[in-house]
């Protein structure tokens, strides 16, 4: 996670998070900069260069996306590490929220570009832990699950259900850097990644028969 959440009515949001508005969420629109502050969220303040190992990519793409995360205010320098050689980047926030339906309206490319940016960041997140899952201590690769639950609900159902799952979540240790220090042994950081998906063309209930033989009836013609 690039601890970006889109939620349905938003509860409170937290003094180290940031609600997007239109500039934010054109600027956060391209998963490389969606990934490049994921990365500085996890790991830490760090180099252009070294982001760009881990992206896979050249650091003059890395340190392009940067100064435009800088400039509108996601990422900021790290003057205590950087020097004339060499220039650190660090997050300025530790949350973004994406909860206002009426900016998707007036922004829909934008907000398309920036929820496919953030589902590619979780896909590839998926993928690398699956792709370290047999070196992984017994302990914790037996807590790997990926579940999915099909329901049937209503929009309001769908908010609550929501709701009831971020309470359940906001119970456990947050991973921020004023926590790691107090966390018990054994203690690593777990992305809990939920998605409440639409699907609308799934077909409707079919009503049920109206005698018990219909049921076994077949058609003539």
């Amino acid at each position: 996670m690039t601890d970006a959440v889109e939620s349905p009515g938003g509860p409170s949001v937290e003094a180290d998070s940031v609600v997007l508005d239109a500039k934010g969420l054109r600027a956060l629109a391209h998963p490389v900069r969606v990934q490049l502050v994921g990365l500085l969220r996890k790991y830490g303040p760090s180099t252009a260069t070294r982001l760009a190992e881990r992206l896979g990519v050249n650091s003059g793409t890395a340190s392009y996306h940067l100064r435009q995360l800088g400039a509108a205010g996601f990422v900021e320098e790290d003057t205590e590490r950087g020097n004339a050689r060499e220039r650190w980047w660090r997050s300025v926030h530790r949350t973004i929220w994406f909860n206002d339906p009426e900016l998707a309206e007036r922004e829909p490319e934008a907000a398309l570009a920036y929820q496919q940016s953030v589902a590619a960041t979780y896909t590839l997140r998926t993928q690398q832990a699956l792709n370290g899952l047999q070196t992984m201590p017994r302990a914790w690769r037996n807590t790997f699950d990926m579940s999915d639950w099909a329901l049937r609900i209503t929009p309001e159902e769908a908010t609550s259900l929501y709701r009831e799952l971020a309470d359940v979540i906001s119970r456990y240790r947050r991973d921020v850097p004023e926590t790691a220090a107090s966390a018990p042994d054994g203690a690593e950081r777990v992305a809990v990644i939920t998605h409440i998906l639409p699907e609308l063309d799934a077909p409707a209930a079919s009503p049920p028969p109206s005698r018990p033989e219909e049921a076994d009836e077949s058609p003539t013609s």
